[in-house]
């Protein structure tokens, strides 16, 4: 126990560093996501393309290799922000196109005459996508969207490498120190499976709540 009552303000900043990690990029990567889908069903070729295009690269593309490309690669078209910035772009972008995946399987779920239906009463592409189809589709993508944010908290580790401030990394420091790498990682541990399991427990609620009755 000495490692982590020793060392309690090191683990707090670890842990706060993944939580911030996970939740902002987890924002980022929904909010792309749910873009991302919209545009793989629009009726323009062009933002299907554009969609298609965004999930075959990101989901097809390491993510250690998609951290170096925007740490190294942005700074170099004059974009320079903090590392931690930097890392909740690479892991939401990377996430969000399963979370895009995720959510167009959702939508493929709704029935094609409600689509049908609400376009002969004259609701545009956006407005049935968004009142009549997502509501729906978002019932059914609530587990796969969770276990997808559940895996991004536990990518966030990645981070670490790259001079972000996430629990993993304290390790490093804890070695320094000459404590016992061993029970290092057993409390890092601990602190993702806290991690995890609020979030599992968060996406338990909403399935309950508004998950589809099987």
């Amino acid at each position: 126990m000495n490692v982590l009552t020793d060392n309690w303000s090191l683990y707090g900043k670890g842990l706060l560093g993944t939580v911030e990690l996970t939740v902002y990029a987890s924002l980022l990567a929904l909010v792309l996501g749910f873009v991302m889908a919209s545009f793989r069903v629009a009726p323009v070729g062009s933002l299907r393309v554009l969609g298609t295009v965004w999930v075959a690269v990101l989901r097809n593309t390491p993510l250690t290799l998609l951290f170096f490309a925007v740490l190294l690669g942005l700074p170099r078209f004059g974009v320079v922000l903090p590392f931690q910035l930097f890392a909740v772009l690479a892991l939401g972008c990377y996430t969000s196109a399963f979370i895009c995946e995720a959510v167009r399987s959702g939508i493929n779920t709704v029935p094609t005459g409600q689509g049908e239906a609400a376009r002969s009463l004259g609701m545009t592409f956006t407005q049935t996508l968004g009142a009549i189809v997502l509501p729906q589709a978002f019932r059914s993508v609530i587990p796969p969207v969770g276990s997808t944010l559940i895996a991004l908290a536990k990518n966030s580790a990645i981070a670490g490498s790259f001079s972000v401030t996430e629990l993993l990394g304290t390790y490093k420091t804890l070695n320094e120190l000459g404590y016992s790498i061993i029970w290092s990682f057993v409390w890092i541990a601990v602190g993702y499976l806290i991690v995890t399991l609020t979030i599992s427990a968060l996406f338990n609620v909403l399935e309950k709540r508004w998950g589809v009755a099987r």
